[in-house]
This record gives structure tokens, C-alpha cells and sequence, in this order.
């Protein structure tokens, strides 16, 4: 753990988010609210507003390890945070790098966004499902997603894919080798957001938020960074991913909408407000 003179530091691994919204620069804004300091190492580069993503190219492989191990090397790290993962390239160094480190806590927001080679879809699966999970204390993810990553991307349009449960899914992700899962609801028509984390004997806890109006760029990002730094903080998992919610949901009704497109979250909103 870091000194008394000294924050809690965590790296994470994502694309640049030009708009600041998500990606790695709306992780450094949450990992620094929280009193953290945040290392980055970025994973591609992203043409894109608060509307859509135009295009994104993938840092090469061998400049995501570089980037990771002179850090890891000079500064001491108290939690890893994966983000968006561009290449199946970027995906085997990471994991090649967090190897070395077993004993240092990793969350991985497991959104599965789009691939800088979109013929590379079902690679990058099965490398996450092989690489990653293994290696990720928790794992946040939406039930959609958690379907694609437990039955494979093939199967994913098949009519029997929503019978898959919520519980069958985590159930499944710990199999592969994910320690705990937090399984969000925010894309779920139920009136209140229900996010569930399961361990290896089941559920752990289950919180339900309002669901507020509106949409927001870097929502999730936000979620997994503010885990991460709770983590880096030496605080017990439980209470971790409850606190993690409860300041997502408060940069989500304090949001801005700077552009034209989706709604921005406030890191530096004031928790105070119901």
C-alpha cells in the first residue's frame, strides 16, 4: 500500500477518448477524483465525438508492453484497470504483462466495443475468454455482452440466447477463470438499474439505483475506474463496488452535454445530492 505522503496508484490500459467522456482520458479524470494517481497506457487512438466512434486504430502490441513495463519498473502499482481493448495483439500483452504482477487487484470492464478490424471480432473473444478473465479480480460487463463472451460470438444471434440467465452467465465468466463478476443492468427495460455481483458461491450482493433520463459516453469507463481506485485504496470488495456505484450514478445525474450526442459524466460531481 502507498505511504502517508504518497497517493494509491493505478494503471490503466485504454484507447484515447478524444471527447474525454470515456476511454483513457475519462479514467484518469475518475482515478484522480478519487484521490488516486493514475498511470495510462493506451491501447489505440479513436476518431469520434459525443455521437459515434469513426474509427479506431490499435497501438501496436510490443509499444502496449513497452509502455507498461517502463512504468511498472519505476513506479510501484496498486491496481490495473483494463478498458477498451482495440486488437487481439493488445489483448497478449497485457495479459503477458499482468502475469508478472499476480498479486496486484485487476478489474476489467468487459463492454465489447468495436475492434480497430472488425473480422477480428471472434478472435478477440476467445482471446479474452483465454488471456483476460483468468487474470481479472472482477469483471463488469452487461448481460448481452456476458452472452457473447460465454457462447461465442457465432452463436450470439441464435432466438435461445436470451434464455441464457443473468446468474448462468456469471456462473459461466468465474468458470473461465474470472474471479467475481458485477453484472450490470443499465441496458435492461427494468425500471430501476439492478447490478448483481457474483462470486464462486453465487451471488455477493445486488444494489438497484434509479434509472435516471438521458445517455452518457463513459459510463462504464467510469464505474470500472472508480472500482479500481477504490481497490488501489485497500477497500474490501463489497464495499468497494457499492461506493463505485454510488458516484456513478452521481456523475450520471450530474452530467454535461457538451456536444451534440450523448452526455458527459461529472467526475468531480458532489455525492450529496440525492
Amino acid at each position: 500500500m502507498p505511504g502517508p505522503s504518497t497517493p494509491p496508484v493505478v494503471l490503466t490500459f485504454a484507447a484515447a477518448d478524444p471527447t474525454g467522456g470515456g476511454g483513457l482520458q475519462g479514467d484518469v479524470l475518475t482515478i484522480a477524483a478519487f484521490g488516486a494517481h493514475p498511470l495510462s497506457v493506451i491501447t489505440g487512438y479513436a476518431v469520434q465525438d459525443t455521437s459515434r466512434i469513426e474509427g479506431i486504430s490499435a497501438t501496436d502490441g510490443d509499444w502496449v508492453a513497452d509502455q507498461a513495463r517502463a512504468l511498472l519498473e519505476d513506479i510501484p502499482v496498486h491496481a490495473f484497470k483494463i478498458g477498451q481493448l482495440v486488437s487481439v495483439d493488445n489483448i497478449t500483452e497485457i495479459a503477458d504483462v499482468l502475469a508478472d504482477y499476480p498479486d496486484i487487484p485487476v478489474v476489467f470492464d468487459a463492454e465489447l466495443r468495436n475492434s480497430a478490424d472488425p473480422l477480428a471480432d471472434e478472435e478477440m473473444l476467445g482471446a479474452i475468454c483465454e488471456l483476460l478473465l483468468p487474470l481479472s479480480g472482477v469483471v463488469i460487463i452487461n448481460t448481452a455482452d456476458a452472452r457473447r463472451l460465454v457462447v461465442g460470438e457465432d452463436e450470439a444471434e441464435d432466438e435461445g440466447m436470451e434464455e441464457i440467465s443473468s446468474a448462468e452467465c456469471a456462473r459461466r465468466l468465474i468458470e473461465m477463470g474470472a474471479g467475481q463478476v458485477l453484472l450490470t443492468g443499465a441496458r435492461e427495460p427494468t425500471p430501476q438499474v439492478i447490478n448483481t455481483l457474483y462470486g464462486g458461491a453465487g451471488v455477493l450482493r445486488t444494489d438497484a439505483w434509479e434509472r435516471l433520463p438521458g445517455a452518457w459516453h463513459g459510463a462504464g469507463d467510469t464505474l470500472s475506474a472508480a472500482l479500481a481506485a477504490l481497490l488501489a485504496q485497500g477497500m474490501e470488495l463489497s464495499e468497494a463496488v457499492r461506493g463505485a456505484q454510488e458516484y456513478t450514478w452521481h456523475t450520471l445525474k450530474q452530467s454535461w452535454r457538451l456536444g451534440m450526442g450523448q452526455s458527459i459524466p461529472n467526475r468531480f460531481c458532489t455525492q450529496d445530492e440525492a
